[in-house]
């Protein structure tokens, strides 16, 4: 029924103006032109006479000013009580402390630009060369950051802030912006700066509300172009999206690859943000929960000037004509999100699920700790990979020790391959049951590698999105977050490595082929030879470095980093154990033990072994079925 009202007072109200419009245009028309004679539009329509010298001279009159009446009217059509608000100029304010400084524009009351005063963006020009300047989030001129008031009478029954003229005051660190609504009824927002941190408290209110708003819920419209901010931009623009948290669920994301929208519908929201890869700007709600929220990303080319287009719109309710929220625009620092409560720290891209809690809660803290004591973090990656490797190291002794003695069972196996020459299948049967019978374990140098892959798989995710990491420099590197470059190309590598050559990435290739060489030195080679997948196991071994060497090449070079000193420690590791802690006589003699002890029942082996019979019983009677075959023929 109210609805109804309103469209009624509508359409009454601009019936009313659109009357005054034509009034206006009657009264104000200029005179009618005096008809030409026949034979002078004939030839105007031929060719056009000179005109007159004193009508070439004379000046062209101005079109008639708009009444201010019509003018008001209007207004208060579009704007209603907010139509005083509707004209002005625009000016701008400022808040800042140590870290940020934070402008603001009268015309919609919003942030227009946020300077973050310890960054800097960098980009590369063609030559390869950092380009840095002052960074700034919400600076693009097309951003809008409005709310949508419900207003009684106007023509769509809203009123956009972003149309309204507020007027400034300011206080300390704390701007209130207000738009008049007549008869002592205003809006208001106002934002209030911490002194140490990169947040605003966020107020909406104002006084006499309910005389002006037809509704206690309004909207907040927000569309961000994301600059870009990185050296590495191919990766920036994978991990820039927005963020959103569901109250009582986890944190979640539009899709950041490609265009995307996700519309809650009634599912109430506690906070949404627009991130980059390494800042974001959040809008955070207090006292309440967002309804209606829907969010969006346009991802744009290359070619382009901006990164992205994000959009958010949601609902806000008001309480008592009030609601009270929190605005962070700045870093993604871990601690500083983490203490705002309600997982904001999830906007870091750390990976989702099981990698992600890794890197959360326990390689981000380590690097805290080794940060306290060091302040090169390419020396900190240093110290995380020899923790990584002490950790580890029983199961490498284990690694090498399988390794000796599979490499002293290696005359008994060149007698099976005399004994059983191209029976594949026999020779496999009979290896399995010499490894059963002195005890070893082929497998056993696995176990280190399938340890450290987690770790591998929540590095690959932690060091492009620790903000520690960027623009940190270290030998040749001058950034670990984004790739290191020793030489710039003139062409594109494939498979999206980039035109430039990475050294960290050369070096873990090379050190991964020769510690790839090492370990194959101590198997079976002639096994290798006579064994079509041996053969290509070790071909895998060998390619799969120089395959990952064009993913990894624009990779962070943290990642590649840790990977080089990781290969550099397995191989000190793996020699010193060898020369110095693995006794290869004794190792002849435990393995003899092995062989006299009593063979306890069950296990693998024994599974493994009646399933090769059971191969070999069906690879028999396949022959014998092909053999009646031909004989029948």
């Amino acid at each position: 029924m109210e609805e109804k009202q309103n469209k009624i007072q509508t359409m009454i109200g601009m019936g009313l103006i659109f009357f005054l419009l034509y009034l206006w245009m009657q009264f104000s028309a200029p005179p009618p032109k005096t008809d030409m004679p026949q034979e002078q539009t004939q030839s105007t329509t031929t060719e056009p006479a000179p005109a007159p010298a004193a009508a070439q001279s004379a000046p062209v009159s101005a079109p008639a000013p708009v009444p201010d009446s019509i003018r008001n009217a209007l207004a208060f059509a579009q704007f209603g009580p907010f139509a005083a608000a509707a004209a002005g100029t625009e000016q701008t304010e400022v808040l800042e402390n140590d870290l940020v400084r934070i402008t603001f524009t009268n015309k919609g009351g919003r942030i227009k630009e946020v300077f973050l005063k310890k960054y800097e963006k960098v980009n590369t020009d063609t030559a390869g060369n950092d380009i840095k300047s002052p960074l700034r989030l919400l600076e693009d001129e097309k951003n809008r950051l409005d709310l949508e008031l419900p207003v009684n009478g106007v023509a769509g029954g809203r009123v956009n802030t972003g149309d309204l003229y507020f007027t400034a005051s300011k206080s300390g660190n704390t701007i209130i912006f207000r738009a008049d609504a007549g008869n002592g009824n205003y809006f208001e927002q106002s934002y209030t700066l911490s002194p140490d941190n990169y947040k605003l408290a966020y107020q909406i209110g104002g006084n006499g509300l309910r005389n002006v708003l037809s509704s206690d819920q309004i909207r907040i419209n927000w569309s961000n172009y994301l600059d870009k901010l990185e050296r590495n931009q191919t990766y920036e623009r994978t991990m820039a999206s927005v963020y959103y948290k569901e109250d009582g669920q986890s944190a979640d994301y539009c899709n950041c690859r490609e265009d995307d929208v996700a519309s809650l519908g009634e599912k109430p929201v506690k906070w949404f943000s627009h991130s980059n890869q390494f800042f974001n700007t959040s809008v955070i709600a207090n006292d309440f929960t967002f309804r209606d929220f829907t969010g969006e990303t346009k991802v744009f080319t290359p070619a382009e000037p901006d990164l992205k287009l994000l959009k958010s719109s949601a609902a806000i309710p008001l309480n008592n004509g009030t609601a009270s929220l929190t605005v962070y625009s700045g870093p993604n620092e871990f601690d500083r999100l983490y203490a705002e409560g309600n997982s904001l720290q999830d906007v870091i891209p750390f990976g989702a699920s099981f990698f992600g809690a890794i890197n959360r809660w326990v390689i981000h803290p380590i690097f805290d700790v080794l940060g306290m004591f060091v302040s090169n973090q390419g020396i900190v990656i240093l110290m995380l990979t020899l923790l990584v490797k002490l950790i580890v190291y029983p199961l490498t002794y284990r690694m090498v020790l399988s390794q000796a003695k599979m490499a002293a069972l290696k005359p008994r196996i060149d007698d099976l391959k005399k004994k059983f020459g191209d029976d594949q299948q026999a020779m496999s049967m009979e290896t399995m049951k010499l490894y059963s019978e002195f005890k070893v374990n082929p497998l056993g140098g696995c176990f280190p590698i399938l340890l450290q892959m987690p770790i591998w798989f929540a590095l690959y995710r932690f060091f492009p999105a620790a903000i520690e990491f960027r623009q940190q420099s270290f030998l040749w590197a001058v950034d670990l977050s984004s790739y290191d470059s020793i030489m710039q190309l003139p062409f594109e590598l494939p498979f999206g490595a980039g035109n430039h050559i990475s050294l960290f990435t050369l070096i873990w290739v090379v050190t991964t082929i020769w510690y790839t060489w090492y370990s194959m030195k101590q198997m079976d080679a002639s096994a290798m030879q006579n064994n079509d997948q041996m053969k290509v196991m070790k071909y895998m071994q060998y390619t799969m470095p120089v395959f990952f060497m064009f993913f990894f090449n624009s990779f962070a070079s943290g990642l590649t980093l840790y990977l080089c000193f990781s290969n550099i420690l397995n191989i000190g590791q793996t020699v010193v154990t060898k020369r110095y802690l693995i006794d290869n006589e004794k190792i002849k003699d435990q393995l003899e033990a092995n062989r006299n002890k009593p063979r306890k029942q069950g296990g693998w082996r024994e599974k493994f072994e009646q399933a090769m019979k059971e191969q070999q019983r069906i690879q028999a009677e396949k022959l014998k079925e092909q053999q009646r075959g031909k004989n029948k023929k």
